[in-house]
């Protein structure tokens, strides 16, 4: 296996303007472009965390996207992150994987975050994602899937897990804890993006945007609050040597998970 490069963009957010955040992250782009395989953009990244998708969603195959596939083939890396999208299913939050070659795919959150009543404007994703690229299996996660370690579990299919993040500062111990819990009981690097500033409803944001080690040790870790762009590399070969000295997986319970079990594989190396 390969290492990876790894870009975490941590930033501020303008509420509810797309084309105001979409500029601002591009202008980013620059410092990155050719030195990465992987960047990472907060959880709807194009809005803030909003309750009112109407007149906000895009379609499936909307601008957003558009944009997203168009910079990556600038970039040569694949861009993930996740906006809102009109579904026939209705409205949801959905993270988008692109890659330089043309190849995506998505993910839509399965948990919804109730306490901001998430779940009663935006439809529950039904599936777990693995993509394969350069060499890599990768998992994407959004926010809240966080706290819910079983369906994150590890099944010694992926190496790398994400997680896209609008996670508010009052809670920034648990958001650091539980990224490197899940790096430590996956056996996993872990590598999650939040992001800054305050949001329309008053929400501050710390960020903590982290890039974890399969110990759960901080290879990325910057000032709270702080903007940033910043590249991580993941050595693909001290991750199998690990798990071949240390393989607690195979001493893993047997679970499944009713109803929210279905699972694709994703080869984005095409």
């Amino acid at each position: 296996m390969q290492n990876l490069k790894i870009t975490l963009l941590q930033t501020s957010l303008h509420w509810q303007q797309p084309d105001t955040n979409r500029s601002a992250i591009e202008a980013r782009f620059a410092d990155v472009t050719g030195k990465t395989d992987l960047i990472l953009l907060p959880e709807m990244f194009t809005t803030g965390f909003t309750m009112a998708p109407e007149g906000l969603a895009e379609e499936e195959k909307g601008e957003t996207l558009e944009w997203m596939q168009r910079h990556s083939r600038l970039t040569g890396a694949a861009i993930c992150g996740s906006l809102i999208v009109s579904s026939p299913a209705g409205f949801r939050n959905r993270l988008y994987w692109v890659t330089p070659e043309g190849e995506s795919t998505y993910y839509d959150k399965v948990h919804l975050f109730r306490m901001a009543n998430e779940h009663e404007h935006y439809a529950a994703g039904e599936r777990r994602l693995i993509i394969a690229y350069r060499g890599w299996r990768i998992m994407p996660q959004i926010c809240y899937d966080l706290r819910f370690p079983v369906w994150s579990r590890n099944r010694n299919d992926y190496d790398l897990l994400l997680y896209v993040a609008n996670w508010p500062a009052p809670r920034r111990h648990a958001w650091r804890t539980l990224l490197q819990a899940r790096a430590i009981e996956n056996q996993s690097y872990v590598a999650g993006v939040n992001r800054v500033g305050r949001d329309g409803n008053g929400v501050d944001y710390s960020g903590d945007s982290l890039l974890v080690d399969f110990k759960g040790e901080l290879m990325i870790d910057r000032a709270e609050g702080e903007v940033f762009i910043e590249t991580g590399e993941l050595d693909g070969a001290a991750l199998a040597d690990f798990r071949k000295a240390f393989p607690a997986w195979m001493d893993a319970d047997a679970f499944s998970i009713s109803g929210l079990d279905s699972q694709e594989s994703i080869d984005g190396n095409r």
